[in-house]
């Protein structure tokens, strides 16, 4: 049999059960885009990659455009990690939101997944929201009823633009990214002598000898 304090206390847990929701909404975007929006950025995804199984060749690829980047699952994530070191993963996050969203095709999925990243990215003190102009947000606010597939994309070119201007650049300096470039095999130090060797030897002379190798 319930008692008073058992009537009270959805009353009292209002607060708590608003923030739950938040967050829990905002594991199942996290979720989402991991899960599901590196394929539609390739359609080889690899999970859990880490350092040790992304080659030196593929990683330097990453360096000739922003674009190439995102081609590849293993870039996404690693740019992801320095995102996080940066405390700015909202920013792919929502990307790869925004990529998942453009793809489907049921109305009532649209509906829900639009009001899933309104609610995760966009609206005021949203927990993951991102930085965009007030114009933009309210354009989003009213088309959030009766949602398109474009209704995102004027912010997810904004965030775009932000993470190829400002956040691409320090990617590529990043010790995350060197470490990758500068590894040849099992070891960063061989390849760090290999590029070295090539050009000089022990006393700084010009020489090609493989045995500096």
């Amino acid at each position: 049999m319930l008692g008073p304090e058992d009537l009270q206390a959805p009353k009292m847990k209002d607060d708590t059960s608003r923030q739950k929701d938040k967050e829990r909404k905002s594991r199942l975007s996290l979720f989402l885009t991991k899960s599901g929006s590196h394929e539609n950025v390739s359609p080889h995804k690899k999970t859990n990659a880490t350092s040790s199984n992304i080659s030196t060749e593929v990683a330097l690829q990453w360096s000739d455009s922003f674009e190439e980047l995102l081609k590849h699952p293993d870039g996404v994530e690693t740019f992801s990690q320095f995102l996080r070191t940066e405390f700015s993963e909202e920013n792919i996050e929502f990307w790869l939101a925004c990529e998942e969203y453009k793809t489907i095709d049921s109305e009532t999925k649209l509906l829900s997944k639009a009001k899933c990243i309104y609610s995760v990215f966009i609206e005021s003190e949203a927990p993951k929201e991102v930085n965009i102009d007030y114009n933009t947000k309210m354009a989003i606010q009213k088309s959030i009823a009766q949602p398109t597939r474009s209704c995102f994309e004027a912010a997810q070119t904004k965030i775009y633009s932000l993470m190829k201007r400002d956040c691409y650049p320090r990617f590529l300096q990043s010790e995350i990214y060197l470490r990758l470039t500068r590894r040849k095999g099992p070891g960063a130090t061989m390849f760090r002598r290999r590029s070295r060797s090539c050009v000089f030897n022990e006393r700084g002379e010009a020489t090609m000898d493989p045995s500096g190798w």
